[in-house]
């Protein structure tokens, strides 16, 4: 698999530094449906023998962030986790930041969402809580025990970030000036977006880590491939977007690697001649 260097838009065939800090998103990233695919959980037990640190950088809610993913921060081999689009970061240590919205950021985003008439969750660092159930929903929560209905959690918990799912994908709520209230709103699917505030971003949460751990953010790379991973991808020294990823990202990106099932953060980790088994 050949890595596209964007700065040059060649095959790229220069060395770069070894990175300080890795940064990887899970969904499409590492993960394919939810699960860690097999070579990418042994490319990281391998890295985790190396003085590179090893950071999951993902928009999911910690409550929803799989088992697999979990249990390699247990046995450390993740050095910490960046979740819920960079409000809250933690390692086994405990939390190494948070951004709870206040209560006027969920009253904004609430009214928001019940204008368009729109099923809305929010995020904690326990639950997702629902404010109202379709099928879908009802099944979901059946299977998932942190995710709840309950239209009144955010009032008495902390939340840190807010996701709307549309009824179909013309139905964004593209009229909505978001800016005008210190909010963003932020794609991940189709028809499901993260609603946040302005500020708060995956990249935030990374220099978070990045002081934590004393490394300058130049010296980090980040593996994405959605729309959330744009700000990250604009703050580290090497930001690489794997095959598959959204062109707004990819035109983002320093270098363009393969798909997981090509085996892209390996072809990637070779160029840096760093030997892992893919």
């Amino acid at each position: 698999m050949f890595i596209i260097d964007k700065a040059s838009n060649t095959y790229m065939n220069h060395r770069i530094p070894t990175p300080k800090i890795m940064f990887f998103d899970i969904d499409d990233t590492l993960s394919r449906n939810g699960v860690i695919a097999e070579h990418n959980k042994a490319t990281l037990e391998q890295l985790a023998e190396t003085d590179i640190k090893l950071v999951i950088a993902t928009g999911r809610s910690k409550a929803i962030i799989p088992a697999d993913i979990l249990a390699l921060l247990e046995n450390d081999v993740l050095d910490a986790i960046i979740c819920m689009n960079g409000q809250y970061s933690f390692n086994k240590d405990g939390v190494i930041s948070h951004y709870p919205l206040s209560d006027e950021q969920t009253d904004k985003v609430v009214n928001l969402c019940k204008q368009s008439g729109l099923i809305y969750k929010f995020d904690s660092a326990t639950h997702i809580a629902w404010s109202s159930e379709n099928e879908r929903i009802r099944e979901y929560n059946a299977k998932t025990p942190t995710s709840i209905l309950d239209p009144e959690y955010y009032r008495s918990n902390p939340v840190y970030q807010c996701s709307v799912f549309f009824n179909n994908q013309e139905d964004k709520m593209q009229d909505v000036n978001f800016a005008k209230y210190d909010l963003k709103l932020v794609h991940w699917h189709n028809t499901g977006a993260d609603i946040l505030p302005i500020e708060a971003s995956k990249a935030r949460g990374i220099k978070d880590l990045c002081q934590y751990y004393a490394v300058d953010v130049k010296e980090c790379m980040a593996f994405g491939d959605g729309m959330n991973d744009l700000e990250m991808f604009d703050l580290v020294g090497y930001a690489v977007a794997m095959g598959d990823s959204q062109p707004a990202l990819i035109e983002r990106a320093d270098y363009v690697t393969g798909t997981i099932e090509e085996h892209g953060i390996q072809a990637m980790l070779e160029r840096l001649s760093i030997a892992v088994q893919s």
